[in-house]
């Protein structure tokens, strides 16, 4: 296997709607000067681009191919997408590079959620035959799933509170996250249901936002980052989609994908739980005993479709970067209720 590591990263500020196009171009265009920037490199040193973003968020067929834009019609590129968060484009081009045939790789997310009801289109990833028919939104199966750990005492109202309070005033130093604060567990209890049992502090926000990250193998990444992040295990693995197929209040998939990244201990994890309880799931899952979870705020507090999973995957590497971390995991989620979960466990070697 070779040696990969993230080595350069850089995101738009997480905001509740851009102004302009759905198809991500003004978005990405300064994301990708900055990431460059800050490895000195140019598009014609990177061998491998691959993307994560999708066609019912944006609203159209094959949005993806008109953010190509936002990299240049010439020299021609080594391009693929997938449809999904940008953490599986990651995945890819990881694949990529073990391969052998490239040493370089940008991987990109982006979404423009504010471009239509984000609840009602997120119903699209559901069982068209047996679930899908019913419309239930985005929100409320997660109220389902909350609800269920709230019965079995996995999980409290006051737990959920807590997990905003921390992940707002941990955010207090993101000057990128759309969401900022230090209310009381208290006063965030006072508010009203949204989607029973599930407040407004207990949902991440509606975002508009991309990131992008370089990745690059051996003698490579070392010349481009003095303390490169390297991906020592990276796996992702799926629940089935059938609500009434699972418990909702565990994640195996997670435990398989943590398991067969050979996750053992880390000192901060980046966790893509886009709803409170779904933090505390993860944390029991992961026995994340005395590790630091989301440093960034993370998606509580700047959620954009398709790009947050690979914005902890950032997030992580930067702790590493910065020497704040010698290890660090990273999680992104994709489908209803955590249905699919990719983990990948990145360290710093002095």
């Amino acid at each position: 296997m070779r040696d990969v590591a993230v080595v350069g990263f850089a995101q738009a500020p997480a905001v509740r709607q851009t102004h302009g196009t759905t198809n991500g171009v003004e978005m990405l265009v300064p994301v990708f000067r900055e990431v460059f920037d800050s490895v000195g490199l140019s598009k014609g040193d990177i061998g491998f681009w691959c993307s994560g973003s999708s066609d019912y968020v944006a609203g159209r067929a094959f949005s993806f191919i008109a953010a190509v834009d936002a990299i240049g019609a010439f020299p021609p590129i080594n391009e693929s997408h997938v449809e999904s968060d940008a953490a599986w484009a990651l995945y890819e081009a990881w694949v990529k590079i073990q391969t052998g045939e490239v040493d370089t790789a940008l991987v990109y997310g982006f979404g423009k959620s504010s471009a239509g009801k984000l609840r009602r289109v997120m119903t699209m990833q559901l069982d068209p035959y047996t679930v899908g028919p019913l419309w239930p939104d985005s929100l409320g199966i997660a109220g389902l799933q909350a609800r269920a750990g709230l019965d079995q005492g996995a999980w409290t109202e006051e737990e959920m509170a807590a997990v905003a309070v921390r992940s707002r005033t941990d955010a207090l130093d993101n000057p990128l996250a759309q969401l900022k604060g230090s209310d009381s567990a208290e006063s965030l209890l006072q508010q009203p249901y949204i989607a029973n049992p599930l407040r407004k502090h207990d949902c991440a926000p509606i975002t508009d936002g991309a990131a992008a990250i370089i990745l690059a193998a051996g003698d490579r990444a070392r010349e481009l980052r003095s303390r490169p992040a390297w991906i020592t295990g990276i796996a992702h693995r799926i629940d089935s989609a059938n609500l009434g197929g699972r418990d909702l209040t565990k994640s195996p998939s997670t435990v398989a994908a943590a398991r067969d990244a050979g996750f053992s201990h880390v000192d901060v994890a980046e966790l893509h739980a886009p709803f409170t309880h779904q933090e505390l799931l993860l944390r029991k899952e992961l026995s994340l005993n005395g590790t630091r979870i989301n440093p960034s705020g993370g998606p509580l507090c700047g959620n954009p479709m398709f790009a947050a999973g690979l914005i902890r995957i950032g997030e992580a590497a930067r702790q590493v970067w910065d020497g704040n971390a010698d290890s660090a995991l990273a999680h992104a989620t994709s489908g209803p209720a955590l249905q699919q979960n990719l983990v990948c466990v990145m360290e710093g070697r002095d």
